[in-house]
């Protein structure tokens, strides 16, 4: 199943003090990436990490996210949203 996670900061942090934190979190995204977990990675403009996960369920992906560096040390957590396939092209084949 596609999972949209989008992360939110939980604390206002000082990011230079958190640079090998920031490394370990790029080192577990990595792996998320070699595990087929993680699909796509990105920012968004406010620079919140979003990110396209493949995993079972809601609960299986929460179980990831919650082992990385940074929801681990309580700075982040994430919106996590099953998504579902869309069904409105369908429409095209009732035109009249």
């Amino acid at each position: 199943m596609k999972i949209l996670a989008i992360e939110k900061e939980l604390k206002s942090v000082d990011w230079k003090t958190e640079s090998q934190t920031l490394l370990e979190e790029a080192k577990a995204a990595y792996q998320l990436i070699l595990s087929g977990n993680l699909r796509e990675i990105y920012f968004s403009e406010n620079k919140h990490a979003v990110l396209i996960l493949e995993c079972e369920n809601k609960i299986a992906a929460k179980q990831l996210l919650d082992k990385l560096p940074l929801a681990q040390k309580g700075i982040i957590d994430f919106e996590i949203m099953e998504l579902q396939p869309y069904t409105g092209l369908s429409r095209l084949m009732n035109l009249e």
